[in-house]
Parts: C-alpha cells; sequence; structure tokens
C-alpha cells in the first residue's frame, strides 16, 4: 500500500475542501459562459441604441451585472490563492482558515457581491413579469406584482443581515446565526423566483389562443414554446436553487457545488432574457397590438385571406365558362370585370381593418 502523503485532517474536512474547490471550478465555467452572452447581448444592445431608448439601459445594467461577477470571480480565485498556497500550514489546514478570517475585506467582499447579484437578477424578473402582465392594464400589473415587490425588499433586508452576520469576527456562513439569516434570505428569494415563474408562465399561457391565432404558426413559436416560457420565467434557477437551500439547510456540503451552480445559472438566465429582448423575440408591452405585428405574421395572414379569394374568383370564371344547369352566360368574365374584382380584392388585403385578425383588437 502506497503512503499518505495527503492532509492530517479528519475525512469530512477534506471532502468539504474539495467541494469548495469544484464549486470554484463551476463558477469558473459559468463566468465563461456569462462572458458570451455579455458580448453578444452587448453587441445586440449597441447596434439598436438610436432606435430603442431601453437598449441604452439594458446595457448598462448587463454591464454592471458583469463587473459584480468579475469582483466576485476574482475574490473567489484570491481566496482559494489565500487557503491552499498563501496559509496553507494554518493550524487545522486551509478550511479552518477560512471560518477563522471571516471578517477580512476580501471575504466580505464575497458575500456582498453575491447577495448583490441575486438581488439584481430578482428585479429583472420582477420586472418581466410587470412587463408581460401590463397587457391586461398597468393597475392589474401593478396589482400583480405587489406582493412579490414586498417579498423582494424583504429579501434585501434579509440579505444584508446576513451579509452583516457571515462576515462577523468568529462568525462565517456556516455558523448558526449566519445559516438561518442565509436560509431565511434564500428561500424568500426563491419564493419571489417561483411566484414570478407562475405568474409569467400563467400570463403566457393565456396568451396563448389570441397569439396562435393571429400570427402565423412560425412567428408564434417563439412566444408559445417551451423554451420560450422557461426563458421568460427563469425557471432553472429554481429548479437550481431549491437544490442549493436543502443542501445548505441540512449542512451537505454540497451547497458549495450548487451555490455556484444556482448563482451562474441566475445570471445567464437574465442574459437570455436580455438577449431576447435585443433579437425582438422577447414579450413586451405591445406584443399583441397590431401595429407591432411583424411583416411575416401579416403577409402570412394576407396570403392566405388572398388565397382564399383567388380561389373563389376561379370558381366565379369556371362557373362562366360552364353552362351546365347554371343558366349563366357561357363567355368569360371580360377584362373590365377582372379588373374591377382585383382591384376590390387589393383593397380588401391593403386595408387591415378588412382584416379579421385585426378585429380582434
Amino acid at each position: 500500500m502506497p503512503p499518505y502523503y495527503g492532509p492530517d485532517e479528519p475525512a469530512d474536512t477534506i471532502y468539504l475542501e474539495r467541494t469548495f474547490v469544484a464549486g470554484d471550478f463551476i463558477s469558473g465555467v459559468g463566468y465563461g459562459t456569462q462572458l458570451v452572452l455579455y458580448t453578444t447581448c452587448a453587441l445586440y444592445l449597441w447596434s439598436q441604441r438610436k432606435t430603442r431608448k431601453r437598449s441604452i439601459f439594458l446595457l448598462a445594467y448587463i454591464t454592471l451585472l458583469l463587473v459584480i461577477e468579475t469582483m466576485f470571480m476574482v475574490v473567489q480565485a484570491n481566496t482559494v490563492q489565500s487557503m491552499y498556497i498563501d496559509n496553507r500550514n494554518f493550524p487545522g489546514g486551509p478550511w479552518t482558515y477560512f471560518l477563522a478570517t471571516q471578517q477580512l475585506p476580501i471575504n466580505v467582499i464575497f458575500y456582498a457581491t453575491l447577495f448583490v447579484l441575486t438581488f439584481l437578477s430578482d428585479l429583472l424578473l420582477l420586472w418581466r413579469c410587470w412587463v408581460i402582465w401590463t397587457g391586461s392594464g398597468r393597475m392589474i400589473a401593478y396589482a400583480v406584482i405587489s406582493f412579490p415587490a414586498l417579498c423582494t425588499l424583504a429579501s434585501f433586508a434579509m440579505g444584508t443581515l446576513w451579509t452583516l452576520q457571515s462576515s462577523q469576527p468568529g462568525l462565517s456562513l456556516y455558523s448558526k446565526l449566519p445559516m438561518a439569516f442565509g436560509t431565511s434570505y434564500y428561500i424568500i428569494s426563491l419564493s419571489i423566483n417561483i411566484m414570478l415563474t407562475i405568474l409569467i408562465t400563467i400570463r403566457l399561457l393565456m396568451y396563448r389562443r389570441i397569439v396562435a391565432a393571429s400570427l402565423s404558426p412560425d412567428h408564434a413559436k417563439h412566444y408559445l414554446s417551451l423554451a420560450a416560457i422557461l426563458f421568460e420565467s427563469a425557471a432553472l434557477y429554481s429548479v437550481l436553487a431549491i437544490m442549493f437551500i436543502v443542501t445548505y439547510a441540512i449542512n451537505n456540503p454540497l451547497n458549495q457545488i450548487f451555490l455556484g451552480v444556482a448563482s451562474s445559472a441566475q445570471q445567464i438566465a437574465g442574459y437570455l432574457i436580455i438577449y431576447r429582448l435585443a433579437d425582438g423575440r422577447a414579450w413586451s408591452t405591445d406584443t399583441l397590438d397590431s401595429q407591432s405585428l411583424p411583416p411575416t405574421a401579416v403577409f402570412g395572414s394576407v396570403s392566405n385571406m388572398r388565397m382564399t379569394e383567388i380561389s373563389s374568383f376561379q370558381l366565379t370564371a369556371t362557373d362562366h365558362h360552364t353552362t351546365v344547369g347554371t343558366g349563366l352566360s357561357s363567355s368569360y368574365p371580360s377584362q373590365g370585370d377582372v379588373t374591377k374584382r382585383d382591384s376590390k380584392l387589393e383593397n380588401s388585403i391593403v386595408t387591415p381593418k378588412n382584416n379579421s385578425i385585426w378585429k380582434r383588437f
């Protein structure tokens, strides 16, 4: 049997350190994904800065998000270096050093950036819920988001207490009091996400029948597909956040892995929402506004109408030509009749009010 060269620490502590490093690795993968999504969204939004006023605001938002996420990653990398390289001979090992130095500025920044990232992501989802429900009226939208908004304020207060308590001398993220605050904070934040996910999903399903009847299938699928609902509601984060809260509440070391996964998933979900906004595929306050329907949708509807009219015209022409039992003239319609009929057809196509699609608005 080969000699043992590992640390002289309990097996549980070694397992904690392994999950700590694994969580940092997953956070790094998530950060790389966010860089790609940020670049794509920023290019889209910058190109639309002169045509869409909201683009500058969204560009500033994702830039702030990336700056804070970068600070979070730098702090994580510095923490790993401090634990496993600079202070590897600390009595009790790297994990004991980490728990004993929570009051250091680097660890305070770690908790603060993690909290701010989660709060900003909750605000984005709250705004998206308001936008989607605005189609039913602004007062209804405000009524729908009133309770989630109050919960967001409560989560801000609880998150602030969690950050302050976790960075006190002698305490840590896994001390009894900070863990109570942290569990409460993430439960409130998760509840907000679940509520908003349900509200957004309900509203999208309510729109389904109207949009499916009004838009062409190719255009409607951008709003009605399962992927669209998952993106708009950030449902993926809710699932991963549940895994983190459960493992964190029972003090299972795997919570460090799920913390990295859930945090990255929350930011990625936000970028996907903004990407759909920049690409024009996300729901907006005027998605069902007749003036905002894309040319492809209108062309598809008009094309169907034109084919119906042409088929009717051909049937009439055939009836003129076929005289069996009809008592009609056996000659084709004159060129003047054709011109008049075609003119009426063009008028019925060009004028939106004559189209049954527009009548539902």
